[in-house]
Protein backbone atom coordinates (compact mmCIF):
# COMPACT_ATOMS: atom_id res chain seq x y z
CA UNK A 1 0.00 0.00 0.00
CA UNK A 2 1.25 3.62 -1.05
CA UNK A 3 -0.98 6.04 0.96
CA UNK A 4 -3.53 6.17 3.87
CA UNK A 5 -5.84 9.09 4.19
CA UNK A 6 -7.49 9.98 7.21
CA UNK A 7 -10.14 12.43 7.84
CA UNK A 8 -11.07 14.30 10.97
CA UNK A 9 -14.49 14.01 12.93
CA UNK A 10 -13.89 18.04 14.62
CA UNK A 11 -17.74 17.30 16.72
CA UNK A 12 -15.62 14.28 18.45
CA UNK A 13 -12.56 13.72 20.76
CA UNK A 14 -10.45 12.03 18.72
CA UNK A 15 -7.49 13.40 17.43
CA UNK A 16 -7.25 12.52 13.75
CA UNK A 17 -3.83 13.88 13.43
CA UNK A 18 -1.69 12.09 16.32
CA UNK A 19 -3.41 9.03 15.47
CA UNK A 20 -2.04 9.78 11.61
CA UNK A 21 1.55 10.60 13.88
CA UNK A 22 1.14 6.89 15.03
CA UNK A 23 0.13 5.28 12.32
CA UNK A 24 2.93 7.23 10.06
CA UNK A 25 5.69 5.35 12.25
CA UNK A 26 4.45 1.66 12.01
CA UNK A 27 3.27 1.52 8.16
CA UNK A 28 5.71 1.72 4.87
CA UNK A 29 2.76 3.88 3.44
CA UNK A 30 2.08 7.99 3.29
CA UNK A 31 -0.20 8.63 5.99
CA UNK A 32 -1.91 12.57 5.51
CA UNK A 33 -4.62 13.59 7.29
CA UNK A 34 -7.42 15.72 5.39
CA UNK A 35 -10.56 17.95 7.00
CA UNK A 36 -14.21 16.00 7.39
CA UNK A 37 -15.50 13.76 4.71
CA UNK A 38 -18.96 15.21 4.80
CA UNK A 39 -18.15 18.22 4.94
CA UNK A 40 -15.95 18.20 1.70
CA UNK A 41 -18.47 15.57 0.07
CA UNK A 42 -21.75 16.13 1.81
CA UNK A 43 -24.84 16.89 -0.83
CA UNK A 44 -28.64 16.49 -1.05
CA UNK A 45 -27.63 13.22 -2.49
CA UNK A 46 -25.17 11.66 0.42
CA UNK A 47 -27.93 12.88 2.83
CA UNK A 48 -30.27 10.69 0.85
CA UNK A 49 -27.77 8.44 0.99
CA UNK A 50 -27.21 8.28 4.83
CA UNK A 51 -31.54 8.29 5.20
CA UNK A 52 -31.53 4.68 2.69
CA UNK A 53 -29.02 3.64 5.33
CA UNK A 54 -30.99 3.93 8.57
CA UNK A 55 -31.45 1.17 10.73
CA UNK A 56 -35.25 1.24 11.67
CA UNK A 57 -35.54 -1.77 14.13
CA UNK A 58 -32.76 -3.37 15.67
CA UNK A 59 -34.26 -6.99 14.10
CA UNK A 60 -35.26 -6.00 10.95
CA UNK A 61 -32.82 -6.15 7.97
CA UNK A 62 -34.49 -3.65 6.07
CA UNK A 63 -33.11 -0.39 6.47
CA UNK A 64 -34.43 3.50 4.95
CA UNK A 65 -36.72 6.23 5.25
CA UNK A 66 -36.76 8.55 2.94
CA UNK A 67 -39.43 10.69 3.60
CA UNK A 68 -38.93 14.09 3.40
CA UNK A 69 -38.27 15.06 6.51
CA UNK A 70 -36.09 12.64 7.09
CA UNK A 71 -33.92 13.57 4.21
CA UNK A 72 -34.08 16.88 5.48
CA UNK A 73 -33.18 15.82 8.95
CA UNK A 74 -29.54 14.19 7.43
CA UNK A 75 -29.10 17.17 4.98
CA UNK A 76 -28.69 19.64 8.61
CA UNK A 77 -26.86 16.69 10.02
CA UNK A 78 -24.28 16.68 7.22
CA UNK A 79 -23.99 20.64 7.57
CA UNK A 80 -24.16 20.84 11.64
CA UNK A 81 -22.90 16.99 12.79
CA UNK A 82 -23.13 18.20 15.97
CA UNK A 83 -26.81 18.01 15.83
CA UNK A 84 -26.99 14.56 14.91
CA UNK A 85 -27.38 11.24 17.10
CA UNK A 86 -29.55 8.87 18.25
CA UNK A 87 -29.32 6.97 14.78
CA UNK A 88 -27.95 3.73 13.72
CA UNK A 89 -26.79 3.19 10.15
CA UNK A 90 -26.06 0.14 7.85
CA UNK A 91 -22.21 0.36 7.95
CA UNK A 92 -21.87 -1.31 4.80
CA UNK A 93 -24.24 1.34 2.75
CA UNK A 94 -22.29 4.06 4.45
CA UNK A 95 -19.08 2.84 3.11
CA UNK A 96 -20.05 2.41 -0.19
CA UNK A 97 -21.87 5.97 -0.62
CA UNK A 98 -18.76 7.47 1.18
CA UNK A 99 -16.45 5.01 -1.34
CA UNK A 100 -18.59 6.60 -4.66
CA UNK A 101 -17.39 9.84 -3.92
CA UNK A 102 -13.74 9.16 -3.63
CA UNK A 103 -11.74 10.76 -6.37
CA UNK A 104 -11.13 8.61 -9.31
CA UNK A 105 -7.85 8.73 -9.06
CA UNK A 106 -7.96 7.63 -5.13
CA UNK A 107 -9.82 5.04 -6.34
CA UNK A 108 -6.94 2.37 -5.83
CA UNK A 109 -6.43 -0.44 -3.57
CA UNK A 110 -3.30 1.21 -3.09
CA UNK A 111 -4.81 3.99 -1.32
CA UNK A 112 -6.77 3.17 1.85
CA UNK A 113 -9.10 5.96 2.90
CA UNK A 114 -9.89 5.92 6.70
CA UNK A 115 -13.18 8.33 7.21
CA UNK A 116 -13.19 8.74 11.09
CA UNK A 117 -17.40 9.07 11.60
CA UNK A 118 -19.18 10.86 14.40
CA UNK A 119 -22.38 8.41 13.27
CA UNK A 120 -23.12 4.95 15.26
CA UNK A 121 -22.80 1.80 12.54
CA UNK A 122 -23.76 -1.37 12.74
CA UNK A 123 -23.84 -4.47 10.49
CA UNK A 124 -27.01 -7.11 10.09
CA UNK A 125 -26.00 -10.51 11.66
CA UNK A 126 -27.53 -13.52 9.80
CA UNK A 127 -27.04 -16.02 12.78
CA UNK A 128 -28.69 -14.02 15.30
CA UNK A 129 -30.99 -11.86 13.06
CA UNK A 130 -29.90 -8.31 14.95
CA UNK A 131 -28.10 -5.55 13.89
CA UNK A 132 -25.24 -5.12 15.86
CA UNK A 133 -23.53 -1.99 16.63
CA UNK A 134 -19.55 -1.64 15.22
CA UNK A 135 -16.32 0.42 15.71
CA UNK A 136 -15.26 -0.10 12.48
CA UNK A 137 -16.25 -1.41 8.92
CA UNK A 138 -13.12 -2.57 6.95
CA UNK A 139 -12.26 -2.22 3.64
CA UNK A 140 -12.05 1.00 1.19
CA UNK A 141 -12.95 3.18 2.22
CA UNK A 142 -13.04 2.21 6.08
CA UNK A 143 -15.30 3.81 8.35
CA UNK A 144 -14.47 4.16 11.95
CA UNK A 145 -17.65 4.98 13.91
CA UNK A 146 -16.05 7.13 16.86
CA UNK A 147 -18.78 6.85 19.02
CA UNK A 148 -19.28 3.12 18.16
CA UNK A 149 -15.94 2.77 20.63
CA UNK A 150 -18.12 3.99 22.93
CA UNK A 151 -21.36 2.04 22.41
CA UNK A 152 -20.70 -0.94 20.03
CA UNK A 153 -18.21 -3.30 22.61
CA UNK A 154 -20.63 -4.08 25.74
CA UNK A 155 -20.23 -2.88 29.11
CA UNK A 156 -19.82 -4.82 32.07
CA UNK A 157 -22.73 -6.85 32.65
CA UNK A 158 -23.61 -4.80 36.06
CA UNK A 159 -23.83 -1.99 33.73
CA UNK A 160 -27.20 -3.06 32.43
CA UNK A 161 -28.35 -4.63 35.90
CA UNK A 162 -28.00 -1.20 37.23
CA UNK A 163 -29.78 0.29 34.26
CA UNK A 164 -32.53 -2.16 34.89
CA UNK A 165 -32.96 -1.54 38.65
CA UNK A 166 -33.16 2.40 38.14
CA UNK A 167 -35.98 2.07 35.48
CA UNK A 168 -37.93 -0.28 37.60
CA UNK A 169 -37.43 1.71 41.03
CA UNK A 170 -36.86 5.08 39.25
CA UNK A 171 -39.52 5.34 36.56
CA UNK A 172 -36.88 5.51 33.69
CA UNK A 173 -33.48 4.73 32.91
CA UNK A 174 -31.06 7.53 34.58
CA UNK A 175 -28.42 9.50 33.04
CA UNK A 176 -25.58 7.69 31.56
CA UNK A 177 -23.14 9.55 33.63
CA UNK A 178 -24.87 8.08 36.61
CA UNK A 179 -24.60 4.79 35.56
CA UNK A 180 -20.62 5.22 34.57
CA UNK A 181 -20.28 6.54 38.22
CA UNK A 182 -21.49 3.80 39.93
CA UNK A 183 -20.74 0.93 37.72
CA UNK A 184 -17.41 -1.20 38.99
CA UNK A 185 -15.08 -2.31 35.96
CA UNK A 186 -13.24 -0.95 32.83
CA UNK A 187 -15.08 0.44 29.79
CA UNK A 188 -14.85 3.82 28.02
CA UNK A 189 -17.51 6.31 28.30
CA UNK A 190 -18.58 9.15 25.87
CA UNK A 191 -15.61 11.74 25.31
CA UNK A 192 -13.50 9.50 27.08
CA UNK A 193 -9.67 11.21 27.18
CA UNK A 194 -8.85 7.62 25.96
CA UNK A 195 -10.33 7.77 22.58
CA UNK A 196 -7.33 8.63 20.51
CA UNK A 197 -5.43 6.24 21.77
CA UNK A 198 -7.75 3.54 21.71
CA UNK A 199 -8.90 4.62 18.04
CA UNK A 200 -5.49 4.13 16.23
CA UNK A 201 -5.21 0.22 17.02
CA UNK A 202 -9.41 0.16 15.08
CA UNK A 203 -7.34 2.48 12.34
CA UNK A 204 -4.37 0.06 12.17
CA UNK A 205 -7.25 -2.41 11.87
CA UNK A 206 -8.29 -1.08 8.83
CA UNK A 207 -4.55 -0.81 6.85
CA UNK A 208 -3.88 -4.44 7.95
CA UNK A 209 -6.61 -6.05 6.19
CA UNK A 210 -6.84 -4.02 3.02
CA UNK A 211 -2.69 -4.57 2.74
CA UNK A 212 -2.47 -7.81 3.82
CA UNK A 213 -6.62 -9.42 3.55
CA UNK A 214 -6.46 -10.50 7.42
CA UNK A 215 -9.33 -9.01 9.09
CA UNK A 216 -8.64 -9.02 13.14
CA UNK A 217 -5.92 -10.96 15.57
CA UNK A 218 -7.27 -13.51 17.74
CA UNK A 219 -4.99 -12.55 20.27
CA UNK A 220 -6.21 -10.72 22.84
CA UNK A 221 -3.28 -8.38 23.84
CA UNK A 222 -2.87 -7.40 20.42
CA UNK A 223 -4.14 -3.72 18.74
CA UNK A 224 -5.17 -6.09 15.93
CA UNK A 225 -8.11 -7.50 18.20
CA UNK A 226 -11.50 -6.97 17.61
CA UNK A 227 -13.31 -7.58 21.52
CA UNK A 228 -16.91 -7.80 21.67
CA UNK A 229 -16.74 -6.73 25.17
CA UNK A 230 -15.32 -2.86 26.71
CA UNK A 231 -12.60 -4.96 29.15
CA UNK A 232 -11.56 -6.39 25.99
CA UNK A 233 -10.91 -3.20 24.10
CA UNK A 234 -8.81 -1.91 27.31
CA UNK A 235 -7.05 -5.16 27.03
CA UNK A 236 -6.33 -4.82 23.41
CA UNK A 237 -5.78 -1.02 22.73
CA UNK A 238 -4.86 1.06 25.88
CA UNK A 239 -2.31 -1.90 27.82
CA UNK A 240 0.97 -3.13 27.28
CA UNK A 241 1.82 -5.10 24.79
CA UNK A 242 1.00 -3.30 21.73
CA UNK A 243 1.40 -6.53 19.96
CA UNK A 244 1.23 -9.92 19.86
CA UNK A 245 4.30 -11.68 18.77
CA UNK A 246 3.18 -12.63 15.28
CA UNK A 247 2.34 -8.93 14.87
CA UNK A 248 5.29 -7.17 16.68
CA UNK A 249 7.54 -7.34 14.22
CA UNK A 250 5.20 -6.00 11.73
CA UNK A 251 4.44 -2.55 13.84
CA UNK A 252 6.06 -2.48 16.70
CA UNK A 253 8.05 0.73 16.81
Amino acid sequence: MESVTLYRAPTTVADADAIADWLDARVDATVSVRDRFLASHGDSALAESFAEARVLSPYDRETGNTMLGIVRYEERALDSPERAGGVIYDGLAVQRALGDRLPDAERSLDHLHVPLLDRVVGTWGDHDGRWHKRVNVLGQSAVVSVPGLYEAPAKPEQYYKEQQKHALFGGGAPPREVLENEVEGEFLVEDDPRTTEAIKGYVLQAYHYLDTGEAFCDEETCRLHNPHRQPGVVTAQLREPEFCPRHAGRYRR
